[in-house]
């Protein structure tokens, strides 16, 4: 067994370096890491231009074969490349391919992201213009939301990612919008805002209220609870009564207090991250929170899959399970694979000679990726280890009516003058 295991990772190595090879030399590129296209729409309800950007799966085809998951980050321009980086390091058995939306929140931010006007705060006159929040909802949901999806393969799935008065506008949306998104991460949420008014709502609404299907993770940097003294942790911090710790104790208080609403049906999770501050705590806020947003989506039985004494019929029950539990969270049909895991079964199966395994995995990239050129391509090396030329052709033919790439003509041409 051990033999084989070694076997399978070897092959399973070749295969993810040939696919990120191949992936690479496909366009030339000037930089190492590009992180967004810069897209731009005009806002009737702001009356003002609008910046966006937007971050495409690898795979991303325009033709609209496949759709794709939704994750708007607020403070776009700055946070994006965060969750870029946690995205493209997850993504596959941790992350369903997704596509990313930084919104711009570069003029206006406090206007755009507070939830409710104020005058004052902490004391001193507040000159800053706010509590606009309601209003660039409206934009997100009767602008924006159209526009992405008008333009981009999306689905209907969709998670909203804000920090600090981004994590203030993420609350917000869950509990006075929730029909916008399924999924949401505040991080370290400005919860302090106007007194604690939208932390007194939301405690309101979390009673009261279903959020069945609805997901929240907060986090709360802890480095520094206290501005002027130091001796205050996490430990006592809810004892101190100074507006120096108001922001933390009311993250605090918020999540603990979800934690005793069971009832309303949220997925619900919370950190603190001692070693981080309120600048640095957003990137691992935001790979946390995508693991467990997204706890449902791993792999699981991946040592089944890869045990080539694992018999066919238990392997397609695994699938036709998998497939359930996408659609069950999903709330629509989704492969319950990526197209390179069923390829790489299809021809890690083949080297071990157990070719009605190397079919159903072939088959069955066919059947959830119709219009991917590549899925026909790796059928026909299937048929051509099975010296059947004939049905070689013919996925050789639709491989090449659909991509137009002469490399599967010269296949097509190799083979007929066999």
């Amino acid at each position: 067994m051990k033999k084989y295991m070694m076997l399978i990772s070897a092959i399973l190595i070749s295969w993810v370096g040939i696919y990120q090879s191949e992936a690479q030399s496909k366009s030339k590129r000037n930089y190492l890491v590009e992180i967004g296209i810069p897209d731009n729409l005009h806002s009737n309800t702001l009356d003002e231009e609008r910046d966006i950007w937007v971050h495409l799966p690898e795979n991303y085809k325009a033709d609209g074969s496949r759709k794709y998951p939704v994750v708007y980050v607020l403070d776009g321009s700055v946070q994006l490349s965060s969750l870029a980086t946690v995205y493209n390091n997850y993504w596959g058995n941790y992350l369903p391919d997704m596509i990313l939306v930084g919104i711009s929140n570069q003029t206006n931010r406090t206007r755009d992201l507070t939830t409710s006007k104020v005058a004052t705060r902490y004391g001193a006159t507040y000159n800053n213009e706010n509590g606009g929040a309601d209003n660039f909802t409206q934009f997100i949901e009767e602008e924006l939301i159209p526009y992405v999806d008008d333009k981009y393969a999306t689905t209907p799935y969709r998670t909203l990612i804000g920090h600090s008065f981004g994590g203030l506008f993420t609350i917000n949306a869950l509990i006075n919008h929730p029909h916008l998104f399924e999924n949401y991460i505040a991080i370290d949420p400005s919860l302090d805002w106007d007194n604690q008014k939208l932390l007194r709502q939301a405690k309101a609404k979390l009673q009261s209220e279903d959020f069945m299907g609805k997901s929240l993770f907060v986090t709360l940097s802890a480095e520094q609870l206290h501005m002027q003294n130091d001796e205050i942790t996490l430990e006592n911090v809810m004892q101190d009564t100074s507006e120096f710790t108001l922001f933390a104790r009311s993250i605090i208080n918020f999540s603990n207090f979800i934690e005793t609403q069971k009832q309303n049906g949220l997925s619900f999770a919370w950190k603190s991250y001692a070693n981080d501050l309120h600048g640095t705590v957003p990137l691992p806020s935001m790979r946390d929170g995508l693991l467990f947003l997204f706890d449902w989506y791993q792999l699981e039985s991946g040592q089944t899959f890869s045990n080539p004494e694992t018999p066919l019929a238990e392997l397609l029950v695994l699938v036709r399970k998998r497939e359930e539990k996408l659609k069950h969270h999903f709330g629509y049909l989704a492969p319950p694979a990526d197209e390179e895991l069923f390829n790489m079964g299809g021809y890690m199966y083949m080297q071990f000679g157990q070719m009605k395994k190397s079919y159903a995995f072939f088959n069955m990239a066919i059947k959830y990726y119709p219009k991917s050129a590549n899925a026909h391509d790796s059928m026909a090396d299937y048929y051509i280890a099975q010296d059947d030329v004939k049905n070689a052709i013919k996925e050789l033919i639709i491989a090449y009516e659909i991509s137009g790439l002469d490399l599967y003509k010269h296949k097509i041409e190799k083979l007929r003058s066999k």
